[in-house]
């Protein structure tokens, strides 16, 4: 079990915005066709990869083992911030779909999925995580722990094993 839980440390922010794009995709199915079923889907998709990163997920697996490596040499981001990031998008997803398939609160879902996906846009095309910018100010606060992410602490441990600084 052990080997199956846990999130990547670091991870490739390539596969990061593919399956930021994925969820944008998905976000935009369910406010275009007012699929609500889709969102329990999406909240299903972020517990697996907070869970288990990519592991278990099959927008992660799509992500990390056909996209990403078509996109290039890989660039590492620290794990932490972006195991954060889907933890803020499980729970939004899930509040979306308990609202919804739970008390028929459409207006309220409708609200978190456009939310989502201007967070998954921003992700996707402009590389800005909002949920690792939100994390290092936490970790600024003091809220969470510097020894939580000590690459997000330190910027000479982001660069890749055997990367000379110019």
């Amino acid at each position: 079990m052990r080997s199956i839980i846990g999130f990547p440390n670091p991870v490739n922010e390539k596969a990061a915005r593919t399956v930021a794009a994925g969820v944008a995709v998905l976000a935009v199915v369910v406010l275009v066709t007012g699929w609500h079923w889709l969102i329990a889907l999406l909240a299903l998709g972020f517990l697996a990869r907070v869970l288990t990163g990519p592991r278990l997920s099959p927008l992660g697996q799509l992500a990390t083992r056909v996209i990403a490596p078509r996109l290039g040499e890989p660039k590492l981001v620290p794990g932490p911030p972006k195991r954060f990031a889907q933890t803020v998008g499980l729970v939004f997803t899930a509040s979306a779909a308990v609202l919804s398939l739970g008390f028929g609160q459409r207006a309220i879902a409708i609200g978190l999925m456009v939310v989502l996906l201007a967070f998954a846009l921003l992700e996707s095309v402009l590389g800005f995580c909002a949920g690792c910018w939100a994390f290092g100010h936490l970790m600024r606060l003091g809220l969470i722990p510097e020894e939580t992410c000590e690459a997000c602490n330190d910027i000479r441990l982001r660069r890749p094993q055997g990367a000379t600084v110019v």
